[in-house]
């Protein structure tokens, strides 16, 4: 099971459409990338130009 972070302010907002968006703050705390094409992703991931997935 992966560790779980605790959140603080600053590490989400809610989208217009409800959804708890992750900042990059939270993802660097997190430490790794996870290829989901996350909207503040700190490591450069592109899902768009990806070949892994």
């Amino acid at each position: 099971m992966k560790e779980q972070i605790p959140l603080e302010a600053g590490d989400f907002y809610f989208s217009e459409e409800g959804y708890r968006v992750f900042t990059a703050q939270y993802l660097l705390k997190r430490g790794y990338c996870c290829e989901s094409g996350c909207r503040h992703c700190p490591y450069g991931f592109d899902i768009k130009t990806s070949t892994t997935k």
